[in-house]
Formats: structure tokens, C-alpha cells, sequence
């Protein structure tokens, strides 16, 4: 009897301490995305995201990173597993899935964007205001962008003339009707294809930010680097963290509460600082290679504007309401732009003490990896 009673107690505490764990750990986030662990937004944005939601739920919500596609599909196919339930939470570059988001083109027009903090704080504004349609099957968490794109070329770029004929790669449908206003042949792709495409010969060089360099290793690949004079930059490419749905909704207030604060603008400021730390890095690793790096004077820079309008006229005229919308998201850059003077100098001076400390050094070597 003494042995039945204890078989008894044993398995009620058995149940009590089973039930109490899976009440501490209420649910587990399962983040999904194309690029692996080390790279900029995976490392130094989604890792510290999922640590902070872990931590301030007190162990009831557990986060689970699945990098470079590991759960299955296609970068353009990221965005539809999070609405689908086939994942919780992705991020992906909104400009791999043409015309599927015509608000947030807005901020992939040319020469709009200034730094990727700035850009990425008017973004999130601008979208919680006009774009909020766009994301209506998911759970927004944050949209940020990259910093000021440039080109990567086998041969050099001093003028506007020197891209006719080149086979350069675009990242969205704006930057590749851009690419082909400017006399280039415009070969759209995802970016984990660059590298292998570079070393081929399929394309003669890319558009793609400071950052975007280290875990391709595009300085190894080519010499010449080609930026421009003046505040704002060529582009930039559109990126959204998201979280399913229904996923989000059977959350209890406690933990909505933990996700939405460590969501909005103060997610898409950290992932702006993170593209702007690794854009210096980026940068100093070309000087550093004795690779060539031109920035286009101020008068060949106002060429290629005048030869990049037609892209904004065109996108404008293309559905009503374009202009409002390009009046706001121009007003937000400046308006962050202004807020944030003199952030440009601290993120190299951060990025210069990350590269000391082996951040880079530990970007996966296979060439076929970046953002």
C-alpha cells in the first residue's frame, strides 16, 4: 500500500512538473530567413530581438532561429510562410516579390534614401501612416532599409556613359527600371546568387550597399566601387520583419505586451544601426584591399539624377495618390535625417571597433551567402 501511495505522488509530481514547464513556456517562435547566422540583420538584429523577447517573458516564450532557408523554400516565398502559419516570424526584402507592395516601393525610388537610420526611422512612420494595407494578413513587427546603395563593377564607373552595355544586377523591380534608365542591362536576381554570378561572368557587377560586401565578398571579387556626391544615395531596398497572425493574436496581453516592445520604430531603428555599423566595415575593407572607390563629383551625380527622374515620374504616374505619398516619405527622410546629424561618424567609428573585435572575420566564406 506504502509503494502504491508512493507511485501516486511520484506521478502527480511527475504531471505537476510537466505542467508547470509547459506553463512557463507558453510558446516557441520559430524565425525563418535567407541569410546565414552571422550575417548583419540575422547577428545583429534578429539574435538580440529573440533574446530580449525570451528574457522579458520570463522563459514563457522561447525563440528558434532557422537560417539560409533551412525550414524550405525561396527568399520571395518567406513572406507567405509567415501569413500561411507555415512559420511564425520571417524577414525578407519586399522588393523580391514585384508589385506585391506599391506603397513601400516609395522608399526604393533613386536618389530618396540618405542613411539607412534615418531611412529606416521615416519607413516605419511612413508605413504605420499610408501602408498598414500592405501587412494586413500579418503581424508587422518592423520595416527598415539598407544603407545607400552603389555599384560594384569589374570595370570602372566615372561617368554615366561607362554603364551602357553592362550587365548589372537590381534587387527590385524599381532599382532594375532604374539600372535600364541609366544605359545599363539590368539582371534581376536574389542576392545570395551575386557572387557565383560575379565569378561566371553572368553579370559584370552589382548594385548593393557597403554591408552587403563582407559576407559576399565582393571586394575580393571586383576592384571598383562607385558612389556618389551629396546627401542621398542611389537607392535602397525595403525589408520587413512580420509574425503570423494568429500566432500573434493567441498571445496572452502579458505577451503581446513583451512583443510590441520590442517592436514599431525601435526595431527599425536597431536594424537601421546595424546596416549603418557594417556599411563602414564594408567600406574599409575595399580601402583597406586598395580596391579603386570613386564618389562621383556633383556634377556627374546631378547627371545620373536627371537620367534616374524618369524612373520617379514614371512610378508616380502609374496609380493615384503616388505623389502625396512620395511628398510624405521625402518629409519623414528629412525629417529623421536632421534628428539623427552626425550618427554617419559614430557608425564608423562603431564599425571600425567591431571589425577590431573579429565581427567580419566570423562571415561564412562560401560566396554564395549575403543579404
Amino acid at each position: 500500500m506504502f509503494k502504491t501511495t508512493f507511485r501516486i505522488a511520484l506521478a502527480g509530481a511527475i504531471v505537476a512538473v510537466a505542467t508547470g514547464y509547459a506553463a512557463a513556456q507558453d510558446v516557441t517562435l520559430r524565425i525563418h530567413q535567407m541569410l546565414p547566422p552571422q550575417a548583419t540583420i540575422p547577428h545583429g538584429v534578429l539574435e538580440p530581438w529573440g533574446k530580449a523577447v525570451e528574457e522579458q517573458s520570463g522563459g514563457r516564450i522561447a525563440v528558434q532561429h532557422y537560417p539560409s532557408m533551412q525550414l524550405g523554400g525561396t527568399p520571395p516565398e518567406l513572406f507567405d510562410q509567415a501569413r500561411d502559419g507555415v512559420v511564425d516570424v520571417i524577414w525578407t526584402v519586399l522588393g523580391y516579390t514585384p508589385g506585391r507592395f506599391p506603397k513601400a516601393e516609395t522608399f526604393e525610388l533613386p536618389f530618396i534614401m540618405t542613411d539607412a537610420v534615418s531611412t529606416s526611422q521615416a519607413f516605419q512612420e511612413f508605413v504605420e501612416k499610408n501602408d498598414m494595407d500592405e501587412f494586413s494578413d500579418v503581424h508587422l513587427l518592423a520595416v527598415h532599409a539598407h544603407g545607400p546603395g552603389l555599384f560594384h563593377t569589374k570595370d570602372p564607373i566615372t561617368k554615366l556613359e561607362d554603364l551602357k552595355g553592362m550587365k548589372i544586377r537590381g534587387g527590385s523591380r524599381v532599382i532594375n527600371e532604374l539600372l535600364e534608365k541609366l544605359g545599363a542591362t539590368p539582371v534581376g536576381m536574389p542576392v545570395p546568387a551575386v557572387s557565383e554570378s560575379l565569378s561566371k561572368g553572368v553579370i559584370d557587377g552589382t548594385t548593393i550597399p557597403w554591408e552587403v560586401t563582407l559576407p559576399l565578398r565582393i571586394s575580393e571579387l571586383v576592384e571598383n566601387h562607385t558612389g556618389f556626391s551629396g546627401e542621398n544615395g542611389l537607392y535602397t531596398q525595403t525589408f520587413a520583419i512580420v509574425m503570423n497572425k494568429d500566432v500573434y493574436e493567441g498571445l496572452p496581453d502579458d505577451l503581446k505586451k513583451v512583443i510590441d516592445d520590442n517592436s514599431g520604430m525601435k526595431l527599425a531603428k536597431m536594424a537601421g544601426e546595424a546596416m549603418a555599423r557594417q556599411d563602414a566595415v564594408g567600406e574599409k575593407k575595399a580601402r583597406d584591399a586598395g580596391n579603386n572607390i570613386v564618389t562621383l563629383d556633383e556634377a556627374e551625380t546631378q547627371r545620373f539624377k536627371d537620367a534616374a527622374a524618369q524612373v520617379v515620374d514614371e512610378w508616380v504616374a502609374a496609380g493615384e495618390g503616388r505623389q502625396a505619398l512620395l511628398d510624405d516619405a521625402r518629409a519623414l527622410i528629412a525629417k529623421y535625417t536632421e534628428e539623427n546629424a552626425g550618427s554617419a561618424e559614430d557608425a564608423q567609428t562603431t564599425g571600425k571597433a567591431e571589425d577590431a573585435d573579429g565581427m567580419t572575420s566570423a562571415m561564412p566564406a562560401e560566396k554564395t551567402s549575403g543579404q
